[in-house]
């Protein structure tokens, strides 16, 4: 079985409240208090084969939400020796307007994505403001022509994407968020993206605000702590304690970590 290398990318900045990304905190009894969260995409290489996971917010629609953009995915390849016609893949957790901007930046690459999640935001519910805001309706569009222009690969709920890759389904956060599991030298890597935003969710059973399907966001955790043993890594998907836990990229201490 191939093993990878797995790269996480600090892409953007949010500096936030925790009433603001917790569900229903007030339950909590807790006051509120400042959080920070960053935002990420994975690079995953095995030699000449490099797969993208997510590709981050477009930085005008970052701007337009408040985010702050500290890279583009075309620099943070840069940095990482690499360009964009060296990504034969693009995996897709979710079509949050977060983690599928700049597909353009990748026009030959095959786009991956579970076929539930493109069901549903090509469906009526996603008009829906509580669902509609999270996402931008051109690259909704981009991943639909993609997929006229046969590049988009709709995957099943446990998908082996190349020996040693695999993407799962997990729900809750939205109807189709798959986590992606990489194999590496000497343990398992799991890329929760936003199954897990902060790592204080699967550790304190705390969804996030942001949620398709609240019980279903309750189960993916538990999927998560019954996959997660002493021969994997879980990655959460914005929680800055990532650039802490693990090893920074030298020339890119504020950008990259290499987690295996």
């Amino acid at each position: 079985m191939s093993t990878y290398e797995v790269t996480a990318v600090r892409y953007g900045t949010l500096e936030t409240t925790k009433a603001e990304t917790y569900y229903r905190y007030h339950a909590y009894g807790e006051p509120d208090e400042p959080l920070a969260m960053d935002y990420y995409f994975w690079v995953v290489r095995h030699g000449d084969d490099v797969t993208l996971v997510d590709t981050g917010f477009d930085a005008a629609a970052g701007t337009r939400r408040g985010r702050t953009s500290l890279c583009t995915p075309r620099e943070a390849l840069a940095d990482l020796g690499l360009a964009p016609d060296d990504v034969g893949r693009v995996v897709i957790t979710h079509l949050h307007y977060d983690h599928v901007g700049n597909l353009s930046t990748f026009p030959d690459a095959e786009i991956l994505l579970s076929g539930r999640e493109l069901d549903f935001w090509t469906g009526p519910w996603a008009r829906r403001l509580q669902f509609a805001q999270v996402v931008e309706d051109a690259e909704i569009a981009h991943v639909e022509s993609a997929r006229r222009e046969g590049r988009v690969t709709l995957l099943a709920d446990d998908h082996e994407i190349a020996p040693g890759l695999r993407a799962t389904w997990v729900g809750g956060h939205t109807p189709g968020q798959v986590v992606v599991s990489v194999a590496t030298e000497g343990r398992e890597v799991i890329l929760a993206s936003d199954a897990v935003h902060l790592y204080e969710e699967i550790e304190r059973d705390r969804p996030f605000a942001i949620l398709a399907d609240l019980p279903g966001m309750y189960q993916a955790y538990q999927v998560l702590r019954d996959r997660t043993g002493p021969g994997q890594v879980l990655v959460a998907g914005h929680d800055p304690e990532v650039m802490q836990r693990f090893s920074r990229v030298d020339g890119l201490d504020d950008v990259a970590v290499r987690i295996s």
